[in-house]
């Protein structure tokens, strides 16, 4: 079982939404910079600008996800 942070520690609540924000913000960025450099690429309009987004939303999960791994097998 695992041990999952509680609302009672607001510090590391606050550090992994940072992480969250941060992640979300680098994935859509690198995205964005990936279809500008690769013009030629064949999207829609709607695909260029959604994929960036669920880029972003991917990095963001994966981020807070190895962040409380790391957490729980710490402790």
């Amino acid at each position: 079982m695992s041990i999952r942070p509680t609302a009672e520690d607001p510090a590391w609540e606050a550090e992994r939404r940072r992480a969250g924000v941060t992640a979300f913000l680098a994935g859509t960025a690198a995205s964005f910079a990936f279809l500008a450099f690769f013009p030629g690429l064949p999207t829609s309009s709607t695909g260029a600008r959604s994929s960036p987004l669920a880029v972003g939303g991917i990095t963001r999960w994966a981020r807070r996800s190895h962040m409380t791994r790391r957490r729980t097998t710490i402790r």
